[in-house]
């Protein structure tokens, strides 16, 4: 069970600058936010494993129940059309909480009582796995985002040509129609040195399931019992997920076509090679270590720390 420990005082938290607002995002949501101690906030830029890593979380949470209504636990807090009773609703809630977010170290709330669960993906699978998300997203979900009252600054549009098409539009706009995604993962790269954030890489959680959801549990102080960790390693499996997720996909899946099993795709990385050609993944990789630095754009590329 999670304990109490003082921070460290060494340790001083990073302060929030500035909000963010756009089409998805309201960050004056985590302005009042109420955290208790050990919480646990799972933060990505987006489409590179922030529901696996929910999964994850509640796995452990729960002990590997069954039935786990994940988006109905874990909110996306600064995601501007969950209607702030939801967030509210947190309040009620007597398990350990754990939340979501898509938001840079500095428009977010950082509290020393919480734990962060930063997961990241090479930016070209991220961006392939947008592509599939907002290319089968019903209409229902863009007049969500669009017609909502509080729009700031541009809609959100369905892409129109390929995945070659989107990814151009996104490498060109750094991340674009979404958000800044090298400003994303360099701030939270930034403060990976502190004691309650650790970094996750999509490409770990692949490689070695068993040991990453270890390490995610020994993070979060959650001692596992060993009797129960072969199912919550089959809990988390990409198939297992793939055959319930109307309880991973947010609103059970029904903005997307084909339902929650179309939000819950494929998993797979490099989906962009034979795509892309030799001069783009020069210049792709060449504006990651200009953005990043070298080691962290080796780590953001593989999964492996320098």
């Amino acid at each position: 069970m999670f304990q109490n420990h003082r921070f460290d005082a060494r340790f001083a938290m990073p302060a929030k600058t500035r909000e963010i607002h756009n089409h998805h995002m309201d960050s004056t949501r985590w302005n009042d936010f109420r955290f208790r101690d050990g919480d646990i906030v799972i933060a990505t830029w987006a489409k590179s494993g922030t529901t696996w890593t929910q999964q994850i979380v509640s796995q452990l949470i729960f002990d590997g129940a069954e039935g786990v209504n994940v988006p109905a636990l874990s909110p996306w807090v600064d995601m501007r059309i969950v209607p702030q009773e939801a967030i509210d609703a947190l309040e009620e809630q007597a398990h350990r909480r754990f939340l979501k977010t898509h938001l840079p170290v500095d428009a977010l709330v950082v509290s020393p009582k919480a734990k962060y669960l930063y997961v990241a993906r090479d930016g070209r699978d991220a961006a392939w796995s947008a592509y599939n998300h907002f290319a089968k997203a019903k209409d229902d979900l863009y007049d969500a985002f669009n017609l909502t009252p509080g729009l700031v600054g541009p809609t959100i549009y369905r892409p129109t040509g390929t995945a070659h098409d989107y990814y151009r539009e996104w490498f060109e706009g750094d991340g674009a129609p979404l958000w800044s995604f090298w400003e994303n993962i360099r701030t939270w790269w930034q403060i990976r040195h502190l004691p309650n954030v650790r970094l996750v890489h999509f490409n770990e959680l692949k490689r070695d399931l068993a040991g990453s959801i270890r390490g995610i549990a020994d993070f979060l102080e959650i001692e596992v019992d060993e009797a129960s960790f072969p199912t919550i390693l089959h809990h988390c499996s990409f198939d297992y997920m793939k055959a319930h997720a109307e309880l991973s996909a947010p609103l059970g899946g029904a903005p997307w076509e084909g339902g929650a099993s179309t939000f819950i795709n494929k998993g797979t990385n490099g989906r962009w090679q034979g795509v892309l050609s030799e001069a783009e993944v020069a210049e792709y990789e060449a504006r990651a270590v200009a953005e990043l630095g070298y080691h962290c754009a080796h780590w953001l590329a593989t999964g492996e720390a320098l």
